[in-house]
């Protein structure tokens, strides 16, 4: 009875942020909501999370219209509200983060975990230390979204079984927590042993320690990268701790090889076995399956990019009930309007069906040997050596090539894959286009950043955008909107409307610093 009473306090947690009376009132009247479980069964819903998988919700709804948008990693018709917020969307994003969501089932776990003995705590900490990890990695992302969260108080009803709305945790010392954190957890997977429970609710990683460990030290370094330009020293400092000692730091990087298998090293969350749908209406509905604009003209046409064919398709015109395929690849020019938008678009190419549109085997991508890379590239270069960074860029080439083909080819449901380059023409592409590690150390860094950007594209542009207000890389044109209050992109989301009704008290202390202009705090430029 106690498990299930906690499970239901997991349905009311949105209440402790951002919830009204009437969904409480629903919870608790409604038999349906109330399902025993233990922390393997929270475990696993806590990892089943479509907001991770490429699903059409969350893609139409909240990354197509806001990220995507704001970095051009997919492309978006011209109007007034082109850059306006969705304060529905945003909200449910929001929602779904607490309740229920990973933080709910989260608190769930722990007061479960909180009522066992000392050694059924041993056989179980392994689940809170992993869930752990996929908690930071998504109130990261609701951090870079919006700033400060409702975060330690949030949640609390399990526990206390008193409902407290949660105040706002302060975004920096928030950070400094999921780093710490995730030093301690991946300590734990140092020394872990396999555990068979583990390994069947495990939908992430299939119960590999070794890949919970080197994901907790990838996030952690990712997290380092992306603070400091705010505070150097640190970040510098625990950054290259960790690339010195790589056998007590081991990270998702491929073991640095060009074909490496994304399946074994990177961090993906598969489709369950029952998926049969695709990101094609979620991209049609919004105009957003056109090849874009900097992304293809500007930087990977001239660099003879082996990703193009995976990355797009040429499209064509319809004369006289015929197809006419286009005879080169080639993106609609950012600024077009409006008419010249819906009257010349078949001369322009669009995403790749069986990368993008029509593929329900594409996986949540939740961290890469290529971005971890990067990162690497980018350290090595600022704090480094060049030569270390340049190792480490090729690197990180050379596996997105091979992530995007892996990709493509998972596509079985019978629409033309394309076959892998030869190990030649990749490495023409890295070592003499126009994207080789070459000039000076700020051109060498505007690679990396670039070339990240390029590698996240839509599927993580929560991540691009993030870095791209980091680092203000690519440099990206922006046409202004016919709408005073969104005329450009912000720099952060602003607080769902649900939000400051429901937790008004403590929104006072956020107040003033939520518009659409202020930004995250390792966002200096």
């Amino acid at each position: 009875m106690k498990k299930q009473i906690i499970y239901i306090a997991v349905l009311l947690l949105t209440l402790t942020v951002s919830s009204c009376k009437n969904q409480l009132d629903d919870a608790f009247q409604n038999p349906d909501a109330s399902t025993q479980q233990s922390i393997p069964g929270f475990f696993a819903d806590l990892l089943n999370n479509d907001r991770v998988r490429p699903s059409y919700w969350h893609y139409r709804t909240f990354i197509l219209l806001h990220a995507s948008v704001y970095t051009q990693t997919a492309s978006f018709g011209p109007s007034n509200t082109m850059y306006q917020q969705s304060d529905g969307y945003a909200n449910d994003y929001w929602r779904d983060f607490y309740a229920p969501g990973v933080l709910g089932i989260y608190r769930a776990m722990e007061v479960a975990y909180n009522g066992m003995d000392d050694s059924e705590k041993a056989a179980n900490e392994v689940f809170m230390q992993a869930a752990r990890v996929v908690l930071y990695d998504e109130a990261a992302k609701l951090v870079d979204n919006f700033g400060d969260i409702p975060f330690a108080e949030a949640g609390s009803l399990p526990s206390s079984s008193v409902i407290q709305l949660g105040k706002f945790d302060d975004q920096i010392e928030l950070y400094n927590t999921f780093i710490d954190g995730l030093e301690e957890a991946a300590t734990f997977f140092a020394s872990a042993t396999q555990n068979e429970n583990f390994s069947k609710a495990d939908i992430l990683n299939s119960g590999n320690i070794g890949k919970w460990q080197r994901y907790a030290n990838s996030l952690r370094l990712r997290l380092l990268m992306r603070t400091s330009n705010y505070n150097e020293a640190t970040a510098s400092a625990a950054v290259m701790e960790m690339l010195n000692n790589p056998a007590n730091y081991p990270l998702v990087d491929g073991d640095n090889q060009a074909n490496y298998s994304p399946l074994t090293s990177d961090i993906l969350l598969r489709p369950l076995t029952t998926y049969t749908g695709s990101l094609r209406d979620a991209l049609l509905e919004g105009a957003n399956y056109y090849a874009t604009d900097v992304m293809l003209n500007d930087i990977m046409l001239p660099a003879n990019d082996p990703r193009i064919p995976v990355f797009y398709d040429k499209f064509g015109q319809t004369v006289n009930n015929v197809f006419i395929p286009n005879t080169e690849y080639k993106a609609m020019p950012i600024e077009y309007t409006t008419a010249q938008f819906e009257t010349e678009f078949s001369k322009f190419s669009i995403l790749d069906s069986a990368t993008f549109f029509d593929n329900p085997a594409l996986p949540g991508i939740v961290m890469t040997a290529s971005e971890v890379n990067f990162l690497k590239a980018e350290a090595f270069q600022r704090w480094g050596n060049t030569a270390a960074a340049q190792t480490a860029y090729n690197a990180a080439l050379r596996q997105s090539v091979s992530f995007y083909y892996y990709l493509n080819n998972l596509n079985a449901t019978g629409i033309k894959t394309e076959v892998k380059p030869a190990d030649e023409v990749i490495n023409t592409f890295v070592n003499t286009s126009t994207v080789s590690f070459t000039g000076s150390s700020s051109n060498k860094l505007a690679q990396i950043y670039t070339q990240k950007w390029i590698h996240f594209g839509f599927l993580q542009a929560q991540q691009a955008w993030a870095e791209y207000r980091r680092t203000g890389f690519p440099q990206l044109t922006f046409q202004t909107a016919n709408l005073a209050s969104s005329a450009n992109p912000p720099a952060r989301l602003t607080y769902p409307s649900n939000e400051i009704t429901y937790n008004n008290v403590n929104y006072q202390a956020v107040k003033d610093k939520d518009t659409r202009d202020t930004k995250i705090f390792w966002d200096v430029n």
